[in-house]
C-alpha cells in the first residue's frame, strides 16, 4: 500500500511533505526513517530534511537501495558504520541476496563516512573521481565534524576511500538490471553522481535536484552550471520517477521547480540587486520569500544568496 500511494503520489505530481521539526520517524533504529519501496524491487530510506543533528544520527539524507534477482547494489554509504550498519539491517527483513555494490553520490559525510562498515564487509565501493579527492583531501575534517554531533554515535567511523572510480559513466548489469552511473557534468558539488536505471525509468539523482529542502549552495558551486546540467543533459533521460538527495520521492516537474526554479529565480533577484550598485552586505537580504516553505530555509537563504552574489559578480 506505502509503494502504491508513494507512486500515486508522484504521477499526480503532489508530493508528500516533510516536516525538519521531527526529530527522529523511526527511534527503534539508528535510521532518521524506515525504508519504503517507490517502485518495486528501487527503496529509499529518506532522511531529515534538516542539519545532521545527534537526534537524527546525520541521517539526512536518502539512503537507497536497488533489489535484484542476483544482489543488491545502495546508493551511499551513510553518515556512519552504525547508520550503514542500520541500513543493512533493513535490508536483510527485504531479501536474503547480498550487498554486491555501494555507490557514494558525492564525497559530503552522509554519503561517504559509512563506507568503512561497507569495506568491512568486502563490498566494492564506487564514487566519482572528483568525489573521491574530496574525500582523500577533506575527509578527516569531514569525520571531525560527524564526531562533534553524533558523539556516541560516531564510534568506530572512519575514513574509508572509495576503491572503485569513474569519469563520465560506470555501467554494468546485475541481475537483469541496467544501471548507468553517471556524473552529468557540475552541479551541486564536486562529483555529483546520478544512478539512472533506463528500463525502469527511475533516476536516483542525488543532490542535483531537490524539491522539500533548500538546495544548499556551496562557496565553489556554480548556480549557471547546474542549471545548463539539470536542463541539458539531467533533464534528457526523461526519467518518470526521482529520488533526489534529500526528501520524499518524487517526478522530474516537481524537482524542476525546487531546483531550477530556486537557482533562476535567486539569480534573477541578485543580478538585479548587481545591476543596481548593490554590495554584498545588500545582497543577503534579497527577497527569497517565495521558497520559505522549504526546510532549511533559515539555515541557507542568506547564505546562498551572499554566494551567488559572489559568483554573479564576476560573470
Amino acid at each position: 500500500m506505502r509503494t502504491l500511494l508513494v507512486a500515486g503520489l508522484v504521477l499526480a505530481g503532489m508530493p508528500a511533505l516533510a516536516n525538519e521539526e521531527i526529530a527522529d520517524k523511526y527511534p527503534q533504529s539508528e535510521l532518521y526513517d524506515a525504508p519504503v519501496e517507490f517502485i518495486p524491487g528501487v527503496w529509499t530510506a529518506i532522511g531529515a530534511t534538516a542539519p545532521p543533528t545527534y537526534e537524527n544520527a546525520g541521517h539526512n539524507n536518502n539512503l537507497s537501495f536497488v533489489v535484484t534477482d542476483e544482489g543488491v547494489v545502495v546508493v551511499n554509504g551513510g553518515a556512519s558504520v552504525r547508520l550503514a550498519a542500520a541500513l543493512h539491517e533493513e535490508i536483510r527483513k527485504v531479501t536474503d541476496l547480498p550487498v554486491k555494490l555501494v555507490i557514494n553520490e558525492n564525497g559530503q559525510g552522509h554519503a561517504m563516512l559509512g563506507n568503512a562498515y561497507w569495506a568491512d564487509q568486502g563490498i566494492d565501493i564506487l564514487a566519482h573521481a572528483e568525489a573521491i579527492a574530496e574525500v582523500e583531501e577533506n575527509g578527516d575534517f569531514i569525520l571531525q565534524g560527524m564526531q562533534g554531533y553524533n558523539r556516541d554515535k560516531a564510534e568506530g567511523t572512519r575514513v574509508v576511500v572509495p576503491n572503485l572510480s569513474f569519469e563520465d559513466a560506470y555501467r554494468f548489469e546485475m541481475g537483469g538490471v541496467g544501471f548507468e552511473v553517471l556524473h552529468l557534468g557540475p552541479a551541486h558539488g564536486p562529483g555529483d553522481a546520478q544512478v539512472w536505471i533506463p528500463e525502469w525509468d527511475i533516476v536516483i539523482a542525488g543532490d542535483i535536484a531537490f524539491h522539500e529542502r533548500m538546495p544548499p549552495i556551496f562557496a565553489d558551486t556554480c548556480t549557471s552550471c547546474w542549471i545548463e546540467t539539470f536542463e541539458g543533459p539531467f533533464t534528457d533521460l526523461g526519467a518518470a520517477y526521482v529520488i533526489p538527495g534529500h526528501g520524499h520521492p518524487t517526478n522530474m516537474g516537481t524537482v524542476t521547480e525546487g531546483t531550477v526554479g530556486y537557482l533562476r529565480d535567486l539569480r534573477e533577484k541578485v543580478g538585479a540587486h548587481i545591476d543596481e550598485g548593490g554590495d554584498l552586505a545588500g545582497a543577503y537580504y534579497v527577497d527569497q520569500a517565495r521558497w520559505a516553505h522549504l526546510d532549511t530555509f533559515e539555515e541557507l537563504a542568506t547564505k546562498n544568496a551572499g554566494r551567488v552574489f559572489e559568483e554573479m559578480e564576476w560573470e
